[in-house]
């Protein structure tokens, strides 16, 4: 069977690829005294708020669950618009908020708008793996530009402005970012934006972990700048609902009819029950309760970086925000004798039975040097984790 070089082209997802070798040997311990620790995948522990569920099984009572308009319910869509105004202070019209099949879809449908075959998009390394192949499939090509600790692993305006060339469509950011947890300056953000929009470019922002901010120069929405700014966003992780499939992405009025033409033919409309289901994440209760748990994130994130610090592993940038520690593990893996992040992540799950995820999917640069903890397991698992590299590392 002939395969599309479009197909050809896009990387295996890494991530995925060690947490399926962390399941596999997690059933071989599961019932030893130190079964597997999952620090690999950003999905939080929390489920989904009981004002949620409650509102998902009522639905399906109610046989709630036909086709909704391609750009999802006016509902949830005004719902959306308010949490903006309450949380952000911003003015969002509903009709620029589209309802999405999870943010995956969001970044789907902004690429095949507004990307060519042949057209860059410029992006920083480390990065999220998947932005990049979201550009490739639409028959773009993502440029990685290499970033530093001191530029907090984001783009700096100097570095769009050097790397603009006549293919050069726009600009895919994620404030704050994964793997790194770190978020753009809102004074670099607007100067970014500036270079791309003197040069009639496109500034997509990938914002998912938004509503995880941790400190108050960070934790501002990009569509403060201008109507223009397209930013991507989703009920997985704030919000506690990861397999219910479901993200926005806010667009400039003229992009919306274009954008719900594409949903119509691709997945006609996101899913019934997760938007009503949805519409409960903000209710004064179910806020309340996201607030507390974004508090504990904080406070995990407070416990384990210092705790990786300690033992030698640093994190170059504390993480403002999403569930990330993005840690050097370079020391660490040479005193092993081993080569890279990748041999190092695996003898961390073989030898301490805790799966982390290597570098090699952020991108190229240093990124083999590097490891991704994720701080969205219980501060009981994080502790114990700590418990184990430590003697795993101190008997090095």
């Amino acid at each position: 069977m002939r395969i599309s070089a479009r197909a050809e082209r896009i990387t295996p997802f890494y991530v995925m690829e060690v947490a399926k070798a962390a399941s596999r040997l997690a059933q071989q311990v599961a019932h030893s005294d130190r079964p597997m620790i999952f620090l690999n995948i950003g999905e939080p522990d929390f489920s989904a708020p009981p004002l949620v569920q409650e509102a998902a099984q009522k639905a399906i009572r109610d046989g709630s669950t036909q086709y909704t308009q391609a750009t999802g319910l006016p509902a949830l869509r005004e719902r959306i618009s308010a949490w903006y105004a309450s949380r952000f202070q911003l003015q969002i019209a509903p009709q620029r908020i589209i309802i999405t099949a999870g943010a995956s879809a969001a970044l789907q449908l902004a690429c095949l708008a507004l990307i060519e075959a042949g057209d860059e998009v410029l992006m920083p390394d480390p990065c999220y793996p998947c932005n990049r192949q979201f550009v490739a499939a639409a028959d773009g090509q993502a440029v990685l530009l290499p970033t530093t600790a001191e530029q907090r692993f984001q783009l700096s305006a100097e570095q769009v402005a050097a790397h603009w060339t006549a293919r050069t469509r726009g600009v895919l950011l994620a404030s704050p970012s994964n793997p790194t947890g770190t978020s753009i300056h809102p004074d670099e953000l607007r100067r970014i934006h500036a270079e791309v929009s003197a040069r009639d470019g496109i500034t997509l922002v990938d914002e998912i972990y938004l509503g995880l901010s941790h400190e108050a120069a960070f934790g501002h929405s990009a569509l403060a700048l201008d109507e223009h700014i397209i930013s991507i966003n989703s009920f997985s992780k704030y919000f506690n609902m990861t397999g219910w499939r479901l993200g926005w992405l806010v667009v400039p009025d003229a992009l919306v009819p274009v954008v719900e033409r594409l949903a119509q033919h691709l997945y006609i409309c996101p899913n019934s029950i997760s938007q009503q289901a949805a519409w409960a994440c903000f209710e004064p209760d179910s806020l309340a309760e996201y607030e507390r748990r974004r508090s504990e994130f904080k406070a995990r994130r407070d416990y384990f970086v210092p705790a990786l610090q300690a033992l030698g592993l640093p994190v170059p940038v504390m993480p403002d925000g999403a569930f990330y520690a993005y840690a050097d593990c370079r020391a660490a893996y040479a005193r092993l004798g081993l080569k890279d992040s990748w041999e190092f992540a695996f003898a961390v799950m073989e030898q301490a039975h805790v799966a982390v995820t290597p570098g090699r999917d952020f991108g190229s640069a240093d990124t083999q040097h590097y490891l991704r903890f994720s701080t969205a397991s219980s501060m009981a698992h994080l502790q114990e984790a700590v418990a184990r590299l430590r003697a795993m590392l101190g008997s090095a």
